[in-house]
């Protein structure tokens, strides 16, 4: 075993650790976009309240976003495409990590939106925002794991041959 190489307990590990990055992940796009999906006003109201983009822009977002949500989610669930969605999805937390902080920053008192609702808070709430951006940005780091150790345990894209896992010579092993 040379230092490139991990150990046989890590070889072992690093699949199921993927699969669970990809299970949580996926889950928790597919709960956010569904929980949006049936209301795609609140989610375009919650795009505008960060007032990160042109209303134009924020218009589109706010209507396609439950829908990327929701495919990327369902990418990751069952392991198709894994590294391509794991980096889409990291990058799609990265953004909410960043308009969160951005919002805080400008002294915004809004819902995130994450699951549903979102725009101005209401007299006496209080933003979450520490806890919204440290989920987040946890979630990032589930995407960036999944992206650099793809695709896991039961995955569609190690059934259909379609990659060769970092720490197997060869697509069977990977499976």
């Amino acid at each position: 075993m040379t230092a490139s190489q991990p150990s046989p307990m890590a070889r072992t590990a690093i699949p199921w650790v993927t699969t669970v990055a990809r299970l949580v992940l996926g889950g928790t796009l597919i709960a956010a976009g569904a929980l949006k999906i049936g209301n795609p006003s609140e989610s375009v109201m919650a795009v505008s309240a960060y007032q990160l983009l042109p209303e134009t822009l924020a218009l589109m977002v706010g209507y396609a976003l439950p829908i990327v949500e929701i495919v990327v989610g369902v990418l990751l669930v069952v392991g198709l495409m894994t590294r391509v969605a794991a980096v889409i999805a990291a990058l799609l937390m990265f953004a909410f990590v960043f308009g969160i902080a951005w919002a805080w920053a400008h002294g915004l008192r809004i819902d995130c939106g994450c699951f549903g609702g979102g725009g101005e808070l209401k007299a006496g709430q209080d933003p979450s925002y520490l806890l919204d951006i440290l989920r987040d940005f946890g979630l990032v780091l589930l995407g960036a794991w999944a992206a650099r150790f793809p695709p896991g345990r039961f995955a569609l894209d190690s059934a259909l041959g379609l990659t060769v896992s970092a720490h197997t010579d060869t697509p069977e092993e990977a499976a």
